[in-house]
């Protein structure tokens, strides 16, 4: 027995150190501060338009020249070789066109220093390369605004979450405290004879209830702190506690619309530019291109010489005329990908309509549901009050004041729960018709 009696005092003793958390009062100012500072979200979007950046840089090719050096060093007996060679280091004498000595030559040591330079003079499909980098970056910088803005919103969603998991934890701790009333109320009566042991084990059950609902509403805070630290990018894990209650708020709406200028559907359209600009290049790689080269070289028999020097400078216009079937294929899925983008960006400019008029019927609703709970809530309070004051006096059942009771419990949750409707709606408006 008193081994039992240990255990349980640990398992208490455990548990108690698993609830008691500390708790930090949290502005919603202060998340959203460290969400735009931390939240791998954003990071990601900054890297992802990083990358469309470096893309973009790496078009500049099409105007800036291409320069390489090289240092060559070789050995050969090969005729051919051996005679450049020599050639190039302008030693060349008359005794090197000697038969014997053309067809079986010494070793020749030959070390080559070169500058090249390839300049792109017409590069058409190059251009509209270039043009498609731009336009997806351009994409992506709209598309890491537009993870702010919703981050925003979900920093509003998840802090009316914490505001409400608290109001429910209120409501539940000031429900359990008159059930315990209630049931000392009711053990009293018992005792007296005034009441059935039914009578009383359905207060305490009611007791129970609340308390299991009182602990779910604990968990409720913590899981709402829980997301906060995850969207701040904090792996502490604490509770916090918001600074300010939940209650009936007014959101200022910029319009009534969509607007084509919104940062996911203006990224949207440039993106289908992007692949207009891609199936423009396909098209141009039909072609010609232009290019001038140039090479400066150094030679000698000696590593790091140059006793002998050489330049050569020219343009080139190249035409690839056929490559098979494979050019015209590219060209059809390039055009058959911009066609797909337009249609996609017609798909979410309507899915955004739709999301809108959903919005406003939604805020709508919870404008009304709001006065119907309020409503609710004042009337199921007045009932409790003289159900209430009936018990006491021994003039109401036991059922009918667990009712009334269990009743005002849900009526003040859903009041609180509506607030949270209403107040979301109009923040998810905002959002929708941001400019």
């Amino acid at each position: 027995m008193r081994k039992i009696d240990i255990m349980l005092l640990c398992f208490l003793l455990l548990s108690f150190l698993g609830y008691a958390q500390k708790i930090v009062p949290i502005t919603k100012i202060e998340v959203l501060s460290k969400v735009s500072k931390n939240n791998t979200s954003i990071k990601i979007s900054e890297e992802e338009f990083n990358q469309a950046k470096a893309d973009y840089k790496q078009t500049n090719a099409v105007f800036l020249p291409n320069i390489t050096a090289s240092h060559t060093a070789i050995a050969t007996t090969n005729p051919l070789m051996a005679f450049g060679s020599k050639l190039n280091q302008e030693i060349l004498t008359q005794s090197d066109f000697n038969p014997a000595l053309l067809n079986n030559p010494s070793q020749i040591e030959s070390y080559a220093t070169k500058f090249e330079i390839l300049q792109p003079l017409i590069n058409l499909d190059g251009i509209y390369q270039r043009k498609a980098a731009k336009s997806k970056m351009e994409a992506m910088a709209l598309k890491t605004e537009r993870t702010s803005d919703y981050l925003i919103l979900e920093v509003e969603k998840s802090y009316m979450q914490l505001q409400l998991a608290y109001k429910a934890v209120n409501v539940l701790e000031k429900a359990l405290t008159a059930a315990n009333a209630n049931k000392k109320l009711a053990n009293n009566s018992f005792k007296q004879g005034y009441l059935q042991r039914a009578d009383v084990l359905n207060v305490e059950v009611r007791v129970t209830e609340v308390q299991n609902q009182l602990q779910t509403a604990k968990s409720n805070v913590q899981n709402a702190s829980n997301y906060l630290s995850f969207l701040m990018n904090d792996e502490t894990y604490i509770v916090y506690l918001p600074t300010h209650e939940l209650t009936v708020s007014t959101f200022s709406v910029d319009s009534k619309s969509i607007s084509e200028n919104r940062s996911d559907i203006k990224a949207m359209q440039l993106a289908s530019n992007a692949y207009e600009a891609i199936n423009k290049a396909d098209k141009m790689d039909f072609l010609p291109k232009l290019n001038a080269f140039g090479s400066y070289e150094l030679y000698d028999d000696q590593i790091f010489q140059a006793n002998a020097n050489g330049y050569l400078f020219g343009a080139q216009l190249s035409w690839d005329i056929f490559q098979g079937s494979k050019r015209f294929g590219k060209a059809q899925k390039s055009k058959s990908e911009f066609e797909q983008s337009k249609l996609e960006y017609k798909q979410y400019v309507s899915q955004s309509n739709l999301e809108l008029n959903k919005a406003k019927r939604a805020f709508l609703d919870a404008k009304n549901k709001l006065k119907l709970t309020a409503l609710a809530l004042e009337q199921s309070q007045e009932s409790l009050r003289i159900r209430t004051n009936r018990f006491k006096e021994g003039l109401e059942k036991t059922s009918d004041l667990l009712i009334s009771e269990t009743k005002f419990a849900q009526k003040q949750l859903e009041y609180y729960q509506t607030i949270f409707q209403h107040n979301y709606a109009q923040a998810y408006l905002k959002f929708l018709t941001k400019q």
